[in-house]
């Protein structure tokens, strides 16, 4: 079965955000990477970094997968089964929709994730000095 995604959703602009507890306000793009793919398991502080991601097969998780991760959403599912499956990082919490992955940043500390439209409730982070991906 084939999927047809607008150009729209590839080309959408993309924040990252995260609870005030554990995330730095500014983060570098190899620095988002490492976090991103489970490399990077704490923050400075000690907080315990949990990630929460759109599901694949939405707009949003399909822009993700591209360019945060660089990888197709098939591509995405398959290396978070490979790290969880060899007990390397915990899996990422995926969400249906923007409200409810924002309500579990706002819930949980050290949360960061990718969203559209960030809420005025969680922090925005930079990367490499710009708001948006």
């Amino acid at each position: 079965m084939w999927f047809y995604l607008p150009a729209m959703a590839q080309d959408m602009k993309l924040v990252v955000i995260a609870n005030g507890k554990g995330a730095p306000s500014e983060m570098k793009a190899a620095q988002l990477n490492s976090v991103m793919k489970g490399e990077k398991l704490r923050w400075p502080d000690g907080t315990k970094v949990s990630i929460a991601l759109m599901k694949s097969n939405t707009p949003i998780g399909v822009s993700t997968s591209k360019k945060v991760y660089n990888m197709s959403s098939n591509e995405l599912n398959k290396y978070w089964l490979a790290l969880v499956f060899q007990g390397k990082a915990d899996a990422p919490n995926f969400f249906n929709s923007e409200a409810e992955l924002e309500d579990f940043i706002a819930q949980t500390k050290g949360a960061i994730g990718v969203v559209n439209q960030p809420a005025a409730s969680n922090k925005t982070i930079l990367i490499d000095g710009k708001t948006s991906l």
